[in-house]
């Protein structure tokens, strides 16, 4: 968005308000180029994603001026950070994190990995190939509150805008949670609530799936139920062996990832409670 303006909106719903929007912007001298609008009419609630033509001369002002003609309570962003710092855990697998370094290092992520710090050490050569700083941070011998210490230290300098959970296989806490409310992004299978605990797939062969999906989330406190970014599925069959549904799982995952990702650093995604409104 070189030269544009990117305007995020929710509020309480009312008549009228995409006439209100129009006309504030206009004074602005901006003109709107796409408005993609939702409303919740249950909750009563108004979202919308605008792009405008040309760069408002006062961000401040606009997002002023955009607050005091809408609903009391409403939420307005006018511009907010285009290039977004990554902050990556992981454990030992390599796929998600191996799909966000090479998009990074080509180019093609919209964002910056900031760093990349795990609980095992295997994929720091890895990592500082690509030059991104990586951090080793052992779980082993020490309580959870002084691990997570030791991992929210190691952020901090980094200042991430968001904290993408890359196959990390440690559960976080409230309290880890509550340093980057609405930040903290995860992907996981699609086998749950079922098949929880070791080797889901290999119960899921047991069984006899025929999908595999991943879903991709916001951190809560809830494990593995907070707002959701994206999913999607791979169909399989009883021809595929325990590894060829691990591998078809990966690669959902890797998938499903990338395009939460890029829903996000683009500035699509709203949370609104337990849920998104998603603007593609």
């Amino acid at each position: 968005m070189t030269n544009q303006t990117l305007i995020l909106i929710q509020c309480r719903d009312a008549v009228g308000l995409v006439a209100l929007i129009a006309n504030t912007v206009a004074e602005h001298q901006l003109n709107i180029v796409t408005m993609r609008e939702y409303v919740d009419e249950a909750a009563n609630r108004f979202y919308v994603r605008i792009v405008c033509a040309g760069k408002a001369n006062d961000n401040e002002q606009l997002a002023y001026d955009l607050t005091a003609a809408l609903p009391q309570g409403a939420t307005v962003t006018v511009n907010p950070p285009q290039q977004k710092r990554l902050a990556v855990l992981v454990t030992k697998e390599h796929h998600c994190l191996g799909d966000i370094i090479v998009r990074h290092f080509f180019g093609t992520l919209g964002a910056e990995v900031c760093c990349v710090a795990g609980n095992y050490n295997d994929l720091s050569t890895f990592t500082k190939r690509f030059g991104i700083p990586f951090h080793h941070v052992s779980h082993e011998g020490k309580s959870k509150e002084q691990f997570e210490a030791e991992i929210a230290h190691t952020l901090e300098p980094y200042q991430p805008d968001y904290v993408v959970l890359a196959k990390f296989m440690r559960i976080l806490s409230p309290e880890f949670v509550a340093r980057y409310p609405g930040r903290i992004i995860n992907i996981h299978h699609s086998f749950l609530p079922a098949f929880i605990g070791a080797n889901p797939y290999k119960q899921a062969h047991a069984r006899g799936v025929k999908l595999i999906g991943a879903t991709a989330h916001f951190v809560t406190n809830d494990l593995d139920e907070g707002p959701i970014i994206a999913q999607d599925i791979k169909p399989v069959n009883h021809s595929h062996t325990v590894k060829d549904m691990v591998r078809a799982g990966k690669e959902v995952e890797k998938s499903v990832l990338s395009k939460a990702l890029a829903l996000v650093i683009e500035d699509r995604v709203i949370i609104t409670g337990n849920k998104t409104v998603v603007f593609e």
